[in-house]
């Protein structure tokens, strides 16, 4: 597995097909390790819970630098710059076909947080004619890693496996107490 534990960017650009980019924000509170996922907006999310909840990305233009593109559809979906030490996570490719690339970093969402996503809009109910706006993302939530496995979706659960691999081995290298970021 790749891994990038320095600020520099990959320089890594999107091919060509379904590719998306994402950031997967982890914090340490209270000696508990938690992982920041986002829930779809829109009707077809509605109801959905387990297996529905993914790390904030978004797709990538052909050509364009992946690392970028992940950390603009964090800003855009959650309305906070990123910032931190990437770790490379590698890619997946989820069910419908669609290339996932992503980076985590150590961070936490201000007291002050209020969700500000992106919105979209679509026809609904369907063959009605009416257009509806909804939000790209209507909700963000902290998840322990067991609750995460549950949540996230099921191809997106190495990127789990990934990080803490990372994590375990950064913590084998560095004396206990040393922050990754």
């Amino acid at each position: 597995m790749p891994r990038n534990y320095s600020s520099k960017n990959t320089g890594r650009k999107s091919p060509q097909g379904r590719i998306s980019a994402g950031l997967l924000m982890f914090r340490r509170r209270n000696n508990k390790f938690e992982l920041l996922l986002v829930h779809p907006g829109g009707p077809f999310f509605a109801r959905k819970d387990n297996g529905a909840w993914t790390i904030p990305k978004g797709e990538a233009a052909s050509g364009e630098d992946l690392l970028t593109r992940a950390q603009i559809e964090f800003e855009e979906e959650l309305g906070i710059k990123p910032s931190g030490e990437w770790i490379e996570l590698g890619s997946i490719k989820q069910q419908g076909g669609k290339t996932v690339h992503a980076w985590a970093f150590e961070g936490d969402l201000p007291d002050s947080f209020k969700l500000r996503s992106n919105t979209f809009e679509m026809e609904w109910p369907p063959h009605s004619g009416k257009q509806q706006k909804f939000s790209e993302i209507d909700q963000a939530a902290f998840f322990s890693e067991e609750v995460a496995r549950r949540k996230i979706n099921s191809a997106q659960v190495i990127l789990l496996d990934r990080l803490r691999a990372a994590l375990d081995d950064n913590q084998q290298r560095y004396p206990v107490g040393h922050h990754l970021a």
